[in-house]
């Protein structure tokens, strides 16, 4: 409405300066019928007398402001509003006297505009004016707001164009695929239908995996051990295949191995059963699949319903039967339990919670057992040494008098342990050799069905849902009160690396990957096992244990302090390889791995090897730079200066890295060490 009394105005403005004095003046309107009857009306005006022309002239038109129709109206209902605006200004004219004043009824006579001298310049339309054959008409203007498509109308049209894309796109894969079906013949189908197509889409991968044509209703199963290089294969090629199967590690079900000789007359492994009939090992499935004949003997084996004689899978807690030994001290711990005074007491300015005094416990036994004072404390130093109880301070095992001590599972430490669960274990206490074993062969059964052939990447979730976990859970409560009498120095070590790394796994499935400085440090320092009746987490294992009770990176104080117990357990001598035998479950920390105690310096070497030819050592002969691990930087005083380091990590290089590091020492120039970024992220 402001556009269209703007643009009057500056109408009636440049024909005022066209015509002379006395002439009419005309406005013109986006309406031709409009502008004739405006015309006639004012007709009687002009032809009026000279003398009235001057007051006319003096008369200022105020042009109304008219309400803006929409473009889609009538335009009957157009036509009818603006001859009602036009009575309304004319009956506003005061009037003269007569009915012919100012020539109003003369409306039908023609009104003649003059045109400016042709010498004056032509004036230009104003914007939203045109003229076609000398007529001027009014063009309606436009709204000033402009349509513009929002964010969220952007993103409907991106999302439905790009569907539609996918869509043709697996449409013209499904008929091309149907078209090659029809044509090929029923020989060339084998097991290559399977395949996996892969096709790109504007920076999108999608996958489409066909569905196998291969309908089994039986069931596949076979017995294996861990760290057998035939059940490997026998693994690998089912999984290549796509075929569902059972895995019956006897190892991790020692209680398997009786059925195991029943069905097939030895204990060897890998044994493959086609529901409950024996296929063979490896050599049988080698032969069978180099003839080409694996499917259909697969089809043949397996097209009818698993019975119920054929190997049952492994099934939660039934098929380990294994009696656990009751410890023999456990009546005496039971009464003393319920008899001892067990409350808070103030000791060396402390309140120490849930303890109670030598003296009322050897009263008790005394009253139990009926026996003599001395017996008494050496069965109270039994009980010490089995770890059922402990001096609060630990100063000592056992004394009679004014000494305080607790149940090991009123430890302040129990409730941040992750291995217990509600109670401790009270079975007799077994060789931490023993456990170490087993703990070996569980967790490396598990990595061989839950990660990557590489062990770069591992498959918590799951490892969390398997049977085998579970087991290892179960021997997680046997180390509450192991006993590590008479473990020789590799065995030591071979179980506190193997204890390091399941102990990463439970914590990652249990609490999460460390994101933050916080969560890191809680991770590595709060994560906590009950072992041997004390508390250890992955630093006091590493650098308590592990690295002889050295300080952790950016700390002040040792793992360790003087009269601690688990001071006894440090190993007697450092070795540097340890570091690349421990995996944090972080990307830039070396893979995965379980050692026994037999081969555990050979298998560190290994270890230590692949890790710097896997991307732990770069050499950059021009920038005459290396670049190292940041594990070393945090722990450089296991290895030495830097001089030091490089021909150390020469031992464990392959040989085009070896061959670099040599040049750059040699040559008697400065050589430079860069430490990479870590990468915290989780190796899933």
């Amino acid at each position: 409405m402001e556009s269209i009394q703007i643009q009057s105005e500056n109408a009636r403005d440049s024909v005022e300066e066209m015509i002379n004095p006395g002439q009419l003046e005309t406005n013109p309107d986006r309406n031709g019928s409009m502008s004739q009857e405006i015309d006639r009306a004012e007709e009687g005006h002009v032809d009026k007398q000279a003398s009235e022309s001057a007051e006319f002239s003096s008369i200022e038109i105020q042009p109304e402001k008219r309400e803006l129709l929409h473009p889609e109206d009538d335009g009957q209902v157009l036509e009818e509003k603006y001859r009602e605006d036009i009575s309304q200004s004319t009956s506003s004219v005061p009037e003269e006297s007569g009915p012919d004043s100012h020539g109003l009824n003369n409306v039908n006579d023609d009104v003649k505009i003059l045109q400016p001298h042709t010498q004056l310049p032509r004036p230009e339309a104003p914007p939203g004016l045109s003229s076609s054959d000398g007529a001027v008409s009014f063009q309606r203007s436009r709204s000033l707001s402009v349509d513009m498509p929002s964010i969220g109308k952007l993103i409907r049209e991106r999302s439905n164009s790009l569907s539609s894309a996918i869509v043709r796109r697996l449409s013209s894969l499904k008929e091309s695929d149907n078209n090659s079906s029809n044509n090929a013949d029923d020989s060339k189908k084998g097991p290559n239908s399977g395949d996996v197509t892969e096709f790109s889409l504007s920076g999108l991968k999608v996958v489409v995996k066909v569905k196998s044509d291969l309908q089994l209703k039986g069931r596949i199963s076979f017995f294996s051990r861990s760290n057998c290089r035939d059940c490997t294969a026998v693994r690998r090629f089912f999984c290549e295949k796509g075929l569902k199967f059972i895995e019956i590690n006897i190892d991790v079900y020692p209680q398997r191995e009786k059925e195991l000789i029943e069905r097939t007359g030895s204990s060897s492994v890998p044994q493959i059963f086609f529901n409950e009939k024996l296929f063979g090992g490896l050599v049988a499935l080698n032969s069978l699949r180099n003839s080409g004949g694996f499917d259909k003997r697969l089809k043949e084996m397996l097209g009818s319903k698993c019975p119920d004689d054929a190997p049952a899978p492994p099934v939660y807690g039934f098929d380990d039967t294994e009696d656990e030994q009751t410890d023999e001290m456990i009546g005496i711990v039971r009464v003393l339990r319920q008899r001892l005074p067990i409350q808070d007491r103030l000791m060396k300015m402390k309140i120490v919670k849930n303890c109670f005094s030598g003296s009322e416990m050897v009263e008790v036994l005394i009253q139990h057992l009926d026996c003599g004072r001395r017996k008494a404390v050496d069965i109270g130093k039994q009980l010490a040494r089995k770890h059922f109880i402990n001096h609060v301070f630990g100063e000592n095992d056992f004394e009679d008098g004014n000494h305080f001590y607790r149940f090991l599972e009123h430890e302040p430490f129990i409730p941040k342990c992750f291995n217990f669960r509600g109670s401790v274990n009270d079975c007799e206490p077994k060789p931490a050799a023993m456990i170490g074993q087993r703990l070996t062969k569980i967790m490396s059964a598990i990595l061989e069905s839950y990660s990557s052939l590489d062990r770069q990447h591992v498959d918590y979730v799951g490892i969390s849902n398997s049977e085998e976990f579970r087991r290892y859970v179960n021997l997680a409560r046997e180390l509450h009160r192991v006993n590590f009498v008479a473990l020789s120095e590799n065995e030591k070590l071979a179980f506190f690396l193997n204890l390091y790394n399941a102990m990463v796994i439970h914590a990652v499935i249990r609490i999460g990957c460390p994101e933050g400085v916080m969560d890191r440090r809680f991770f590595f320092s709060d994560y906590l096992y009950v072992v041997g009746g004390q508390p250890y987490s992955l630093n006091t294992i590493n650098h308590g244990i592990l690295r002889k009770n050295r300080r952790a990176p950016y700390t002040i104080v040792k793992p360790f302090g003087t009269g601690d117990k688990r001071l006894e357990l440090s190993l007697a001598k450092l070795n540097p390889l340890v570091h690349f035998g421990l995996c944090n479950g972080t990307r830039s920390s070396p893979t995965v791995r379980f050692f026994s105690p037999q081969g555990v310096e050979a298998e560190l070497k290994c270890a230590t090897r692949e890790f710097f030819q896997a991307g732990g050592m770069e050499v950059d002969l021009e920038k005459r730079t290396v670049y190292l691990t940041r594990i070393i930087k945090w722990c450089n005083v296991d290895f030495g200066n830097e001089k030091e380091i490089l021909k150390w990590i020469l031992n464990y290089s392959d040989a085009t890295k070896a061959g670099l590091l040599t040049h750059l020492l040699g040559d008697g120039g400065p050589v430079h060490i860069v430490y990479q970024d870590y990468d915290w992220s989780l190796n899933s």
